[in-house]
């Protein structure tokens, strides 16, 4: 299992629209991704740092892949242009990625 993690970094003025990413870009992930290996997605939405001052992202996504090939297969595939292309629709934050696997 592998996990590709997308954050998007809180910034004055920064747009994005949790609702559209919910409703709309998450939707199109999992049926974009699922066909090559995706098992699962945890969305969580930035509250608060951990000494209580304002939180360092606006929102976070945790996809999970069976394995690396499959995370490589989505990302090379067919799908993964839309769902480059639909970032645009619900932010101006360019995201930061992440791979990572449980150790």
């Amino acid at each position: 299992m592998v996990v590709f993690s997308v954050l998007y970094p809180a910034s004055e003025g920064a747009r994005f629209d949790h609702d559209y990413y919910n409703a709309t870009h998450i939707p199109l992930v999992k049926t974009a991704f699922s066909a090559t290996g995706l098992t699962g997605v945890q969305v969580l939405r930035g509250l608060s740092a951990g000494d209580g001052s304002a939180a360092p992202y606006v929102a976070m996504a945790h996809l999970t892949f069976r394995d690396a090939e499959a995370l490589a297969a989505s990302m090379s595939g067919p799908n993964a242009p839309g769902v480059l292309a639909d970032i645009v629709n619900f932010t101006d934050i360019a995201p930061i990625a992440q791979v990572s696997a449980p150790v």
